[in-house]
């Protein structure tokens, strides 16, 4: 059994006896933050070899590393599913980059709306609150992080086998459910931003192939907490956790 209680994502190729070199953050949190000293043992996963045990190789701070001794667990992705959503002010982006990747997502697709109303985004942000949620949650795969594109230009783009799960304010209070599972396939949730849809973005969405409306209760739903709900349906219907 292990001891290991850090877990940290690194960008490298992890295997029997494979060295993994540590970024300079990670060094000083696991050497000066958590007091880690060689020999202690670190949980590791980059996203496609699993997760593994490793223990520290090398805390100098020149050449920081970690030596993998076995694999804990194969790397097992969320399901094919997408949440595009508007980003949001202040840290409320953030909530849903970390909730969605807790609760299963394959991809975040920041999406640009007339009533956004985050003016700025930036990715890296975005991709490091995804890092940190993984190592949290115990994820083996980081979902991916669009870039921030249009709504139009997303129609446009959107292929056409991959359903929609349109979480539609304007249904509220009115009864809806997903549709009976025949066969999962590649899904995505769209959840507008905090003032809604526009009018013309309204009639282009429910335009789309493979749509799916959908009522998220008897309440309007703040647009984060929107993005958990509909996860949360998806998931106990269709994904991994049935």
């Amino acid at each position: 059994m292990s001891g290991a209680k850090i877990r940290l994502f690194v960008d490298h190729p992890l295997g029997p006896g494979q060295p993994a070199p540590l970024l300079a953050a990670q060094a000083h949190y696991l050497f000066h933050v958590m007091r880690l000293a060689v020999g202690d043992q670190v949980l590791a996963f980059n996203g496609r070899d699993g997760e593994w045990l490793t223990e520290v190789g090398q805390a100098s701070k020149r050449d920081p590393l970690l030596r993998c001794l076995s694999r804990t667990r194969e790397a097992k992705p969320p399901p094919d599913l997408w949440l595009v959503f508007a980003p949001l002010k202040k840290s409320r982006t953030d909530y849903v980059v970390e909730k969605a990747v807790e609760l299963g997502v394959a991809r975040l697709q920041p999406v640009q709306t007339r009533y956004t109303n985050a003016d700025r985004l930036r990715q890296d942000k975005l991709v490091a609150h995804a890092i940190e949620a993984a190592e949290q949650c115990g994820a083996t795969v980081v979902p991916q992080i669009g870039d921030l594109i249009s709504l139009s230009r997303l129609i446009a783009s959107w292929p056409a086998e991959r359903r929609v799960l349109w979480c539609d304010e304007a249904l509220a209070g009115t009864p809806s459910a997903l549709p009976p599972l025949v066969d999962a396939g590649p899904w995505a949730i769209l959840i507008g931003p905090e003032g809604g849809f526009a009018p013309e973005e309204r009639a282009r969405i429910a335009a789309m192939p493979g749509i799916q409306a959908l009522s998220l209760g008897p309440r309007i739903l703040r647009a984060d907490t929107a993005a958990v709900a509909a996860i949360t349906l998806w998931q106990s219907a269709y994904g991994d956790w049935r």
